[in-house]
C-alpha cells in the first residue's frame, strides 16, 4: 500500500449525482458492487488539467463509463474540448463549469469531485435520505486521493509539492 493510504474511507456509496453550475447538465453514477474507491480516485498536474480547472490541480473520481448515465432532458449546452486527440474534456457552454476527462475509447470515465451534488460530497440534507447518505456525506470515499497523482514534475515547489494530500497513492511523472 502506497504512504498515507491507510485510513478509513468512511461508507461507500452506491450512487451519486452531481451537475454543473447552472443545472443544465446533469448526471448519475451507480457504482458497480466492486467499485475500488481507493484507487479509482485521483489528481493531475498537467498544464492542460490546470488550464481546464483554473486549479493548481484535477481532482477526480473514475468511473466505468458503462455505470455513468446523463440525467438532463438535454444536453445541449455540454461541449468537449480537445487539447489532445481522443482526450475530451467536458463543460457546460452555458456556464463554463468543467465537467470531466475522458479518452474517447475508454471504458472509464474522471469525474471532476466540485460537480458531485453536496448531499453526497459533504451530506448538506442527509438528514432527508433515511440514512441512505451519512450526515458527512461520502467526501472520504470520493475524494481520498489513494489513487495517484500524475504529472507530479509539474508540482510548484512549496506549494503543492508538499500537501498531504496529493502525498497519498502513487506518484506518477507524466
Amino acid at each position: 500500500m502506497a504512504a498515507g493510504t491507510d485510513f478509513d474511507l468512511g461508507p461507500f456509496p452506491r450512487q451519486v449525482t452531481g451537475s454543473c453550475q447552472c443545472g443544465k447538465i446533469a448526471y448519475r453514477v451507480e457504482f458497480p458492487s466492486d467499485h475500488d474507491f481507493k484507487q479509482n480516485n485521483g489528481t493531475c498536474q498537467c498544464t492542460q488539467c490546470r488550464k481546464s480547472t483554473s486549479s493548481l490541480f484535477f481532482l477526480y473520481f473514475k468511473v466505468p463509463y458503462a455505470n455513468f448515465t446523463w440525467t438532463s432532458p438535454s444536453i445541449a449546452s455540454l461541449k468537449n474540448y480537445y487539447c489532445t486527440p481522443g482526450m475530451a474534456r467536458g463543460f457546460c457552454s452555458e456556464c463554463g463549469t468543467f465537467l470531466y476527462w475522458r479518452r474517447e475509447n475508454g471504458p472509464n470515465i474522471s469525474l471532476a469531485i466540485g460537480t458531485v451534488d453536496p448531499l453526497y460530497l459533504f451530506g448538506e440534507g442527509a438528514e432527508n435520505t433515511n440514512g441512505e447518505v451519512p450526515k458527512e456525506g461520502f467526501g472520504r470515499a470520493l475524494a481520498n486521493c489513494c489513487g495517484g497523482h500524475e504529472w507530479i514534475k509539474n508540482e510548484i515547489k512549496g506549494v503543492t509539492d508538499g500537501m498531504e494530500l496529493l502525498q497519498r497513492g502513487e506518484r506518477l511523472p507524466e
